[in-house]
């Protein structure tokens, strides 16, 4: 598989869809994840539960690709992720406002997965959609 088809795949499916077990398949054993909105993760399971996190709060959550730059073993990524505020995020408990961002994610391959992955997000647009203090 391309780097672009296992970002694909890590999009379409793992975060789209919260298939855990694609997520086991692409990951490498030691992934490594680090984004906007929480702490550095290591490890597929410790990845899995960032996303449960994720997903718990924002129902409906997707990311949509808007652009791919491959080369070699590195990819970016343009991306805009979205969701409806449910549970509490950013310390905000739930408004069940739709909210929607922009990011960007920079991708390490190895050994046909994804090895390691940073995310950075809009952080201050998500705070102001959800009327968080301090923003």
């Amino acid at each position: 598989m391309t780097p672009t088809q296992l970002i694909e795949r890590f999009y379409h499916e793992v975060w789209n869809r919260a298939d855990e077990a694609v997520a086991h398949e692409i990951l490498a054993p030691d992934f490594r994840f680090r984004g906007s909105l929480g702490p550095e993760k290591r490890g597929v399971d410790g990845f899995v539960d960032y996303m449960r996190a994720v997903h718990a709060a924002l129902g409906g959550y997707t990311c949509t690709i808007l652009e791919i730059i491959e080369q070699g073993e590195r990819a970016a990524v343009r991306l805009r992720f979205a969701g409806v505020h449910r549970g509490p995020f950013f310390g905000v408990e739930a408004t069940g406002r739709e909210i929607s961002w922009a990011g960007a994610a920079f991708f390490g391959f190895a050994e046909g997965r994804i090895e390691e992955l940073w995310v950075l997000g809009d952080v201050d647009a998500v705070k102001a959609q959800l009327g968080a203090a301090g923003v």
